[in-house]
C-alpha cells in the first residue's frame, strides 16, 4: 500500500500546497534569522556603551531571547491550530513576524533615545520568537496532511529547507545591501534596509496563504465534531501523549537542534569571532555551503521514505558527536592557517593560582577583575587566542608564556586608577608584541584562506544538518494524532530548537571564555547529540508507514 502511494504522482493542488507553504516559511525564517546575520551592526547601534566584545555577546543574548520564548509561542499557537485550524493560525504568525521585523528597521538607536532602544529591540525579538513558535508546526503539519503517505518524507523535506534558505537569504540580502551602499552608509543607516524589506515579503506571504484551503485532515475531524477542546491538556496531561512528546524532545529535536545550530550559526560565529575572518568573507563562505547543502534536505527526506526516519537521524547525531572536533580544527587550518600554525608551534599558557581566577564570561562588560590571572585571560581573550592553564604555587601572581617568552601579569588591586590603567596598557602591548613575534595574526589573511577547503568543511557540517533535519518533520507528524498534532509537534520542536539549539552560541562561547580553549565550546553539542542518539536508538519508534489518520 505504501509503495503504491509512493508511486502516485502528486496532484496540482498538492504541489501548490508544498510550494506555497515552503515559500511563505522561507520568508518567515528570513525575518527570524536576519537579526543573527546583522548581529555585529546591531551591537554597534543598540549596545553602544559597551566594548565591542561584550556588546556582541549582549546582542547574542538578545538573539537568544527570541529562542527562549519559542516554546511559549508553540503552546499559544499550537492550541489555536488544533482548535480553529492550521491555515488561519500560521496566517496570524506570519503577520506578527513580518510586522515585528519591519518595525526593527524603524527603531531609533541607543544614540537617539538611550536604553529604551535595546529594550524595544528585545521586545520585538520576543514577538518574533512567539510567532516562530507557531509557524513551523503549522507549515510542516499542513504539508504532511496533504502529502501522499509514501512521499511524506520527500514532501515535508521542502519545509525543512526553509530555515536554511531563510538564513541564506538573510546573509545574501545583508551582503548585497552592504555592497550596494558601502560600509559607512550601511553602518550609519543602510542596516535598516533588510528589515524594511520584510514588509514586501509579508504582503507576498499573506497573499499566498490566503489562496490556500484548510488541511483536509483538520476539515474532516472538524466536520465530525472531533476537534480537541483542550489540546494542551490532552497533549501533555495524558501519559501516552506526554511520553511521545518527551521522546520527540530527548530522542529527536534536542540533538537535531544542536547539529543544526552548530553547522550554521556557530560555524559562522566561529569564523568571525575565533578565527578572525572578515565578516563579509565569512558570510559568503557560509552562504556557499548553505546553497550546496540545501538540496540534501530533499535527498534525506526522500531517502527516509525508503529506509525509515530513525536510522538517518540517529546516524547524523552519531557522526556529529564523533567528528565535530576534527572538523572544526580542519576549519581553523583552512580559514586562518597562520593562527592554527602559531597555536601548534607556540603554545600559550596562563600560570596562576586557581583561587585568583574568576569566571571569565562577562557579557555586560561591567565586571572589572583586577587579579593578575583575570587580566591575563582578558587580554588573551581580546586577541581570540586559545590558551592552556597551569596552577601556580603562590597566589597573587600570574604569568603568560607565549612560546619562549614569559610575561608577568601585574597586580592592579589597590593601585591608583591612572597607575592601574598604565600598567594594564603596558601589559596588553607586551602581550600583543609577543603574539605578533610568534606568528599570531590580528586578522585572518584573505590571501591565505583556503576557500575550497573551508567550503568543503562547512558543506560537511551541512550534510550532517540535512541528515538529521530532512526527515524530522515527517517523523514528528507521524508520532501524534490529528486532533492534537499542532500542539504536540510544536512544543518539543521549539524546546529543542529554541532552548537546546538557540542558546548554543551563547553557551558555547561561555565555555570558551572560561576554559580558554577555542574548541571547548564544542563539548556542548557533542554531549547533546550523543545523548540524543542513545535515547533515539533505544526508545524511539520508527514511524515510516504509520497511518497518521488511524486515530481519527
Amino acid at each position: 500500500m505504501a509503495d503504491a502511494a509512493a508511486s502516485r504522482a502528486m496532484t496540482r493542488e498538492e504541489r501548490k500546497v508544498v510550494f506555497a507553504s515552503t515559500l511563505g516559511t522561507v520568508f518567515e525564517w528570513y525575518d527570524f534569522y536576519l537579526y543573527g546575520a546583522m548581529a555585529a551592526v546591531l551591537a554597534q547601534q543598540f549596545f553602544t556603551p559597551l566594548e565591542a566584545g561584550p556588546a556582541f555577546v549582549f546582542t547574542l543574548l538578545a538573539l537568544a531571547a527570541g529562542f527562549v520564548v519559542r516554546p511559549f509561542g508553540a503552546l499559544v499557537f499550537g492550541r489555536m491550530g488544533d482548535m480553529i485550524g492550521r491555515k488561519y493560525t500560521f496566517l496570524v504568525t506570519i503577520l506578527i513576524m513580518g510586522l515585528s521585523t519591519f518595525i526593527v528597521g524603524t527603531l531609533p538607536t541607543y544614540g537617539s533615545i538611550g536604553v529604551a532602544a535595546p529594550v524595544m529591540l528585545i521586545g520585538l525579538r520576543l514577538l518574533q520568537g512567539l510567532a516562530m513558535g507557531g509557524e513551523y508546526g503549522g507549515a510542516a503539519i499542513y504539508v504532511a496532511e496533504y502529502a501522499p503517505p509514501g512521499r511524506r518524507g520527500a514532501c515535508t523535506a521542502w519545509i525543512q529547507t526553509t530555515a536554511t534558505l531563510g538564513l541564506c537569504m538573510a546573509l545574501l540580502v545583508t551582503l548585497g545591501t552592504r555592497w550596494a551602499l558601502g560600509d559607512n552608509a550601511f553602518a550609519d543607516w543602510g542596516w535598516r534596509v533588510p528589515f524594511l524589506l520584510s514588509i514586501v515579503l509579508l504582503v507576498v506571504s499573506v497573499w499566498i496563504r490566503l489562496s490556500l484551503a484548510e488541511s483536509p485532515a483538520f476539515v474532516r475531524i472538524k466536520s465530525q465534531g472531533r476537534t480537541s477542546q483542550a489540546p494542551v491538556r490532552e497533549s501533555f496531561g495524558r501519559w501516552k501523549n506526554l511520553r511521545m512528546a518527551l521522546l520527540a524532545l530527548l530522542g529527536l529535536t534536542a540533538g537535531q537542534a544542536v547539529v543544526w545550530y552548530t553547522g550554521q550559526f556557530y560555524a559562522l560565529f566561529f569564523l568571525t569571532q575565533q578565527l578572525k575572518v572578515d565578516a563579509t568573507t565569512a558570510q559568503l563562505l557560509v552562504a556557499a555551503a548553505l546553497l550546496i547543502g540545501t538540496p540534501l534536505f530533499i535527498v534525506f527526506g526522500a531517502l527516509s521514505d525508503r529506509v525509515g526516519r530513525k536510522p538517518l537521524i540517529v546516524l547524523g547525531c552519531v557522526l556529529a558527536a564523533a567528528t565535530y572536533f576534527p572538523a572544526f580544527k580542519a576549519l581553523a587550518w583552512a580559514a586562518n592557517p597562520a593562527l592554527a600554525d602559531a597555536q601548534a608551534r607556540h603554545r600559550v599558557v596562563v600560570a596562576a593560582h586557581p583561587a585568583d581566577c574568576s569566571f571569565q564570561f562577562n557579557p555586560t562588560g561591567a565586571a572589572r577583575h583586577a587579579s593578575p590571572c583575570d587580566l591575563a585571560k582578558q587580554v588573551l581573550a581580546g586577541h581570540s587566542v586559545g590558551y592552556d592553564t597551569e596552577p601556580a604555587a603562590r597566589p597573587g601572581q600570574a604569568w603568560v608564556r607565549i612560546g619562549n617568552a614569559t610575561l608577568t601579569s601585574p597586580a592592579l588591586q589597590g593601585l591608583p586608577a591612572d597607575e592601574a590603567r598604565r600598567q594594564a596598557t603596558t601589559f596588553r602591548e607586551a602581550v600583543s608584541s609577543a603574539l605578533a613575534e610568534h606568528g599570531y595574526p590580528l586578522q585572518a589573511d584573505p590571501d591565505r584562506i583556503h576557500t575550497l577547503a573551508v567550503v568543503a568543511v562547512l558543506s560537511y557540517l551541512m550534510l550532517l544538518v540535512a541528515m538529521v533535519y530532512g526527515p524530522l518533520a515527517a517523523m514528528l507528524v507521524e508520532m501524534f494524532p490529528t486532533r492534537i498534532r499542532y500542539t504536540s509537534v510544536s512544543l518539543p520542536y521549539h524546546i529543542g530548537n529554541g532552548w537546546f539549539g538557540g542558546l548554543l552560541p551563547t553557551l558555547s562561547f561561555a565555555i570558551v571564555a572560561q576554559t580558554g580553549n577555542l574548541y571547548s565550546g564544542l563539548w556542548y553539542p557533542v554531549a547533546v547529540a550523543g545523548a540524543t542518539a542513545v535515547v533515539g536508538l533505544l526508545l524511539l519508534p520508527e514511524t515510516r508507514g504509520v497511518d497518521i489518520y488511524a486515530e481519527d
